[in-house]
């Protein structure tokens, strides 16, 4: 479902741009808004969700799927953490879905979906090693490092029950907004993937917008 979102660019409190292959961490306040905006389209944001005050709770796909009986995000969507409570919740949506179930990148994954010499390419799980190495703050370590959420990223189930990588479904400015049901850390890698269609074999830049006092 497309869900156009309320709020203007101008009135953020917070405005970054996450260049491609890079990472983004952020606390995000209870009852703040954030939106992460596709800038040229065909791009991924590999994203995870831990408690703020308590980062052992974190976003749990499990959790999420069952209760709402969709594998995709969408608008309406109460995004639920591994001890069932809520986490945030998505407000706005310009692309319909985003995967639960792709997963991130790693070099393991690099050299078993394509190839040997692929394994010294960047991937995600690195760009979140990085930043849990370079955030100590935060308290996580690479232990922490659980299922992420695709935003953007176009995964299909197909009728045998296998997942497939195909051509992204967002394109140039399409977003989506969440507001924190609790204080938040997100991560996002914007993903350097060069080797499937989620990206377009060409990875771009993204948008992070926070709205809200204390940003």
């Amino acid at each position: 479902m497309i869900k156009e979102s309320t709020l203007q660019a101008a009135d953020a409190a917070y405005r970054q741009t996450i260049g491609a292959g890079d990472y983004w961490m952020h606390v995000v306040k209870r009852g703040q808004a954030l939106r992460i905006v596709d800038l040229e389209g065909n791009q991924a944001a590999d994203t995870l969700f831990y408690n703020a005050d308590d980062p052992h709770e974190r976003y749990s796909a499990c959790d999420t799927i069952r209760e709402q009986g969709n594998v995709y995000i969408g608008a309406g969507t109460r995004i639920l953490s591994d001890r069932c409570r809520h986490m945030l919740t998505v407000i706005a949506d310009t692309v319909g879905r985003h995967d639960t179930l792709g997963g991130a990148c790693a070099t393991e994954s690099n050299t078993v979906r394509y190839a040997l010499e692929k394994k010294c390419m960047h991937a995600c799980r690195d760009s979140f090693l990085l930043a849990v190495a370079e955030n100590e703050q935060f308290g996580l370590t690479k232990r922490d490092i659980a299922h992420n959420i695709n935003f953007f990223m176009n995964v299909p189930v197909t009728p045998d029950g296998k997942l497939t990588f195909a051509d992204g479904m967002s394109g140039p400015g399409k977003y989506v907004e969440l507001r924190a049901g609790m204080n938040v850390i997100v991560l996002i890698s914007n993903c350097p993937q060069l080797n499937n269609p989620c990206n377009a074999y060409n990875p771009t830049p993204v948008e992070v917008l926070i709205w809200g006092e204390g940003a």
